[in-house]
């Protein structure tokens, strides 16, 4: 009834003869007052998800016709993928099996109703069906990097991959599937979270053979699992210790180029389906490397107890062996992670052929800046410690 008013009166403004002798003065052109004007048309082009329905101007308040089921959206890379979909005015199921706190900060990356928490049991096959009963695009982000009483590296990593793709193939309107890994994922690896990795991305592919593989490297940003546990335990300890003898390589990327290369695979015309993508920063950093702009950035001085491999297992195996075998959940590990140790075993960085960001026309940033400013919490001083020339001296070096 509104639209029909809205053409009514557009009419009878066209037709009026004051109108029009006032055109004749002041022309004016219907072009740049309508929908055909580019301001108003849709910017938002997505490729390669069939033919949506697309309304506005490609914003949060904008419809871009995408509903994404994320599983783990609620993980570190989650809340990064939820705010790029929610900004181009796609529709985000959030699957959730923790507190109603978990998803809390999500809601307020979308416009009204488009971020939809939905409760579920990764272990009942029906709730699983129950998130994805109305999605047309399904990423999943499910990873974790340490076991628990409750759930092995096989189920997290593998079996629940597995799980969603046969759902998915079941489903029939699901028109993306994109499944994000591990660099360095491979049945031939000592650690058992890049064995499970590589189980899933076979099982994927195998149900989904048009699915998109996204293979990161370490992930750095504000969340991360590495650079904030090193400098928690150099401000705790005073040393941070380095398995081996730091020289394992390894290709840090920025958390938001991969979110930017997960929504450039969804948005672009299907040339991304079936493949395998390796994600890596511009540059190659040692361990040591990585922990020298660590300490740099928190402006502490760097002390290190080089750790050889067997001493580090050794250290990290008492929660392994424990884990199933005492009537309580035992803590989380950080850096004693027995499996990430064995992982650093070998170095993990982008093949020579892979495809890789280039590919999906984004250029990743270096770490040293703003992706590592997230650490000046660290600093004892407050942010601006170490500014002056007395607090950069080392207090050893006096006399």
């Amino acid at each position: 009834m509104q639209a029909l008013s809205r053409r009514l009166a557009r009419q009878s403004f066209n037709h009026s003869p004051a109108i029009s002798s006032l055109k004749s003065i002041y022309p004016l052109s219907d072009h740049y007052y309508g929908a055909d004007h580019p301001r108003m048309g849709s910017t938002l082009v997505t490729k390669g998800v069939g033919h949506l329905i697309r309304k506005g101007t490609g914003g949060r308040s904008s419809v871009s016709g995408i509903v994404a089921a994320v599983y783990g959206a609620t993980g570190f890379l989650g809340r990064y993928v939820v705010q790029q979909l929610a900004k181009m005015g796609s529709q985000v199921l959030v699957p959730f099996r923790g507190s109603e706190d978990s998803h809390r900060h999500l809601k307020l990356m979308g416009d009204l109703g488009q971020i939809v928490p939905m409760k579920y049991n990764p272990l009942d096959e029906n709730s699983i069906k129950a998130v994805m009963a109305k999605a047309n695009v399904v990423i999943n982000l499910i990873g974790r990097e340490y076991e628990t009483r409750n759930f092995s590296f096989e189920q997290v990593n593998h079996h629940m991959a597995e799980q969603l793709a046969m759902i998915s193939k079941e489903h029939g309107g699901v028109m993306r599937f994109i499944q994000v890994s591990c660099l360095g994922a491979s049945p031939s690896s000592p650690s058992r979270l890049l064995k499970a990795k590589a189980a899933a991305e076979e099982a994927v592919l195998r149900e989904l053979p048009e699915a998109t593989i996204i293979r990161p490297s370490v992930m750095i940003g504000t969340e991360d699992r590495i650079l904030n546990r090193w400098a928690q335990f150099a401000k705790k300890y005073g040393f941070l210790p380095l398995f081996g003898d730091g020289s394992t390589k390894f290709q840090p990327v920025y958390v938001i180029d991969v979110a930017a290369a997960i929504m450039a695979a969804l948005k672009d015309d299907g040339t991304s389906m079936g493949k395998v993508y390796e994600l890596g920063g511009p540059e190659i950093f040692t361990m040591h490397e990585l922990a020298e702009l660590m300490f740099d950035t928190i402006r502490e001085w760097p002390r290190y107890v080089k750790m050889p491999f067997p001493i580090a297992k050794a250290l990290a195996s008492p929660r392994e062996i424990f884990l199933n075998k005492v009537p309580f959940p035992l803590p989380t590990p950080d850096i004693f992670n027995l499996d990430m140790i064995k992982a650093l075993t070998s170095d993990t960085v982008v093949s020579e052929n892979a495809l890789t960001f280039d590919d999906l026309g984004i250029v990743p940033h270096k770490l040293k800046g703003y992706p590592v400013e997230f650490l000046i919490c660290y600093r004892k001083g407050g942010p601006q410690f170490g500014s002056t020339i007395s607090e950069r001296v080392d207090p050893e070096a006096f006399p």
